[in-house]
């Protein structure tokens, strides 16, 4: 079993920044690839980045913008996601999902159902 762990999250006015962290224990030796993704009240889960593990391949939804940067610490099993120039529509609850299967390439590593294990989520809002 692999347990994930999001932490990081608040609120933030628009313009700003925050970076949230995915710390992942347990069975974590052979994950494969690592995921952020959000869901804003009402509307279905939607992926914003995706790392492969080793490698380092990376990933980003088209809305990102250049404005988010996912990255890992496989020393100390955790990523993270530096998120800047936050607007309001980026407020939702950010999940992390981890999978050990072989790594989607491009758009489908973005796809929840590639995603076995999640964490609880963090909550983000941007508001004035």
């Amino acid at each position: 079993q692999v347990q994930l762990v999001e932490s990081g999250g608040g609120l933030v006015q628009p313009g700003g920044s925050l970076r949230l962290s995915c710390a992942a224990s347990g069975d974590t030796s052979d994950v494969t690839f690592i995921g952020w993704f959000r869901q804003a009240p009402g509307k279905e889960r939607e992926g914003v980045s995706s790392i492969r593990k080793s490698g380092g391949e990376r990933f980003y939804a088209d809305y990102v913008g250049g404005r988010f940067t996912i990255s890992r610490d496989n020393a100390k099993n955790t990523f993270y996601l530096q998120m800047n120039s936050l607007k309001p529509e980026d407020t939702a609850l950010y999940y992390c999902g981890a999978d050990k299967g072989r790594w989607p390439l491009g758009p489908r590593s973005l796809h929840p159902s590639e995603y076995y294990y999640w964490g609880q989520g963090t909550q983000v809002t941007v508001s004035s």
